[in-house]
């Protein structure tokens, strides 16, 4: 059997004018339309529900994060830091990308600029590649707080977390640059519906008439280079950090380490296993529906941010005290 052009896929959860006006080639758009979650168009006012829910969950979360880590000098050391930046990366993407569902959902405000499109693709990648590469500094703070504790303060100084820090920041934000620019030197689109709810990457570069091979390919290697990166040197730092505990004498040292480590694990987990699945799903998930990969690709980017909040600051010691005691002493 034939398989249904892309752009007729799309045109099937449109009106028939809509349908008919827009399902053309363009040359360079100025603005595309967000189709939201295909097929689900009636439960759109529904489905913001949890969506809003995770977002204030996440916007909360992390916001409390950094106000208690600035306002506790005890808090001011190498893995707080760490959290702090994973905290801005998750509010930046998590804010990118909801706003403008919700005004997709609830006020059926559907164009979008093709100048903010390629900036939200760019935005989304690049902070969600910070997301991958800071739970390696924090698995390498770990690391070096129970490997080698006694180095671990003369080699985590600010400069050094600086450094490591910037090394997160520049190597996102180079690495991502490509992507936007590989959309923009396609020369015509056969549409400017977008069956999305944000600008994806592999979304839009699946609209254009044009050999999208490089394009296609880069984004490819660049996820699977960063996460398979990243996750062998996650995976090389928890493996030593599980035979120094298992050698540990004490049992309550023992749990009170796997306790912190498990939950940085935890939220590792949380983090890759949905990224993988919805790259994997969107390049080689021909036969999945489309309104799943939508709702995939959007739970991925605002589960982490609402769960790393949960885990990182429920399961440690320090700020989960310090969250406590600012409740009981708000009244003096």
């Amino acid at each position: 059997m034939q398989e249904t052009p892309f752009s007729l896929r799309v045109g099937q959860f449109l009106p028939y004018s809509m349908s008919d006006s827009n399902i053309t080639d363009f040359t360079n758009p100025s603005t595309f339309i967000l189709l939201g979650i295909p097929g689900l168009e009636t439960a759109h006012v529904w489905i913001s529900i949890p969506f809003c829910t995770m977002y204030a969950i996440a916007i909360f979360g992390n916001f409390t994060i950094l106000c208690i880590v600035k306002t506790e000098p005890s808090l001011h050391g190498p893995m707080y830091y760490f959290l702090c930046m994973l905290a801005v990366s998750d509010l930046v993407v998590s804010t990118s990308i909801l706003p403008e569902m919700l005004s997709i959902f609830w006020f059926n405000s559907r164009e979008i600029d093709f100048g903010a499109c390629l900036t939200q693709m760019y935005i989304i990648h690049c902070f969600s590649s910070m997301e991958s590469g800071i739970p390696v500094a924090l698995a390498f703070d770990r690391y070096m707080a129970i490997c080698n504790p006694l180095r671990h303060s003369t080699i985590l100084t600010n400069p050094m977390v600086a450094k490591i820090g910037l090394t997160v920041v520049l190597r996102s934000s180079i690495l991502v640059l490509p992507n936007p620019f590989l959309v923009r030197r396609c020369p015509y689109y056969r549409t400017n519906i977008i069956p999305h709810t944000y600008c994806d990457h592999i979304i839009v570069v699946k609209l254009a008439c044009a050999d999208i091979s490089a394009s296609n390919y880069y984004g490819l290697s660049l996820a699977f280079f960063i996460t398979g990166l990243d996750v062998f040197f996650i995976t090389v730092s928890y493996t030593q950090i599980l035979r120094a505990i298992l050698g540990l004498p004490s049992k309550d040292t023992w749990l009170k380490t796997f306790g912190t480590c498990g939950s940085h694990l935890c939220a590792i987990l949380a983090f890759y296993i949905p990224a993988l699945f919805s790259i994997l799903t969107h390049r080689f998930g021909h036969n999945v529906p489309l309104h799943f990969h939508v709702l995939s690709a959007n739970v991925y980017l605002l589960m982490s941010p609402m769960l790393n909040p949960l885990i990182y600051g429920v399961r440690t010691k320090q700020i989960r005290d310090r969250l406590l005691w600012l409740f009981t002493h708000k009244g003096t």
